[in-house]
């Protein structure tokens, strides 16, 4: 099995009006593999902040120099490694389901008709409900990338799971996501979390089958999120094999994190290590781009089924991301509903 590196060292590394309901989508092209047994509550971590001031903590400077958080996937990479599971390990996988949301009026039909780029990155104008995550975990400043989703309490951002707890470990502090960043501006303020969620299998052990975590964000001005920047639907349980178009802030070369990036392509399975269930698409975006949203389709309009999560080797060409299956779909189904 070939020793994976991260994103670290080769990705250095809608409305008041949105509609949320699940429902029923068609039968996978390919079947996955029997379901593992329901999601519980008992699958989600979840840690509540308390602290104060963290808006006021990220200056431009402070935001310049984070560090990609993707070290952190890094280290829960090489606890995988040491305790791999079986290769053989059946995809999680149930009745598809989606959770829906109209579109973002904050969003320009150009954003929303976007052609399926054929590049491994391109450049991107900011969309609103996407942006930057920024934490601290152990004394240092992390950057990810972050994407609001539709939920319940209309303040709910999806990220990776390594950008919001240790895996295993610590849940981040600050945590603060800014959406539609550009060149160290804020446009529509910097929002901080009152609630982290991750799945139990990622905060108790790192299992990169599971590397993706929620955030529930407090008002700002007395508005929640998506009243503001939109919410972005999701789909989990999909088929796999599906053509995706993905997003994130690369902050290592030969990008520096202050411009939106996508990568698009078809997936496919991860060959190296198969019993993570993750896909990859062809993208080269380095570090800082971890937790940015995969959507479904060609543009940022489509439901959101994954996240940027690792790749493999200074020079890859692949960013791999989770299934999104039943035990993730449950870590936000419990934050979109606190």
């Amino acid at each position: 099995m070939r020793t994976p590196k991260t994103l670290a060292t080769s990705l250095l590394t809608f409305s008041a009006a949105a509609l949320l309901a699940l429902s029923a989508a068609g039968a996978a092209a390919a079947s996955p593999a029997p379901a593992k047994a329901p999601a519980s509550a008992s699958d989600v971590s979840s840690h509540t902040v308390t602290e104060t001031g963290t808006a006021d903590y990220w200056t431009a400077e402070r935001m310049r120099n984070a560090v990609p958080g993707d070290v952190l996937a890094d280290r829960a990479l090489k606890r995988n490694a040491t305790s791999a599971k079986s290769a053989a390990a059946p995809l999680e996988g149930a009745a598809p389901s989606m959770v829906e949301a109209a579109a973002p009026s904050l969003q320009s039909k150009a954003q929303q008709s976007q052609t399926l780029q054929t590049k491994t990155n391109a450049s991107e104008s900011p969309v609103p409900h996407i942006g930057k995550v920024f934490f601290t975990l152990g004394g240092t400043n992390y950057v990810c990338s972050g994407n609001s989703v539709s939920s319940g309490n209309k303040s709910t951002v999806s990220t990776a799971g390594h950008c919001v707890n240790e895996g295993p470990g610590a849940f981040a502090t600050k945590f603060t996501f800014v959406p539609a960043y550009l060149n160290g501006a804020a446009p529509y303020g910097k929002w901080t979390a009152k609630a982290l969620y991750a799945p139990t299998q990622w905060s108790s052990s790192g299992d990169m089958t599971y590397d993706t975590g929620f955030a529930v964000m407090s008002t700002l001005n007395g508005q929640y999120l998506s009243d503001v920047v939109g919410g972005s639907g999701l789909q989990f349980n999909a088929a796999r094999g599906l053509s995706y178009k993905s997003f994130g802030y690369p902050a290592a070369a030969p990008f520096n994190g202050e411009s939106l990036k996508s990568c698009s392509g078809t997936a496919t399975n991860d060959p190296y290590n198969p019993q993570f269930n993750t896909q990859g698409i062809p993208c080269n975006m380095t570090g800082g781009s971890s937790g940015g949203p995969w959507f479904i389709g060609t543009s940022s309009s489509g439901y959101q089924n994954s996240i940027n999560s690792y790749g493999y080797g200074s020079n890859s060409t692949k960013m791999y991301g989770p299934y999104w299956g039943s035990v993730i779909q449950q870590a936000y189904t419990t934050a979109a509903a606190s």
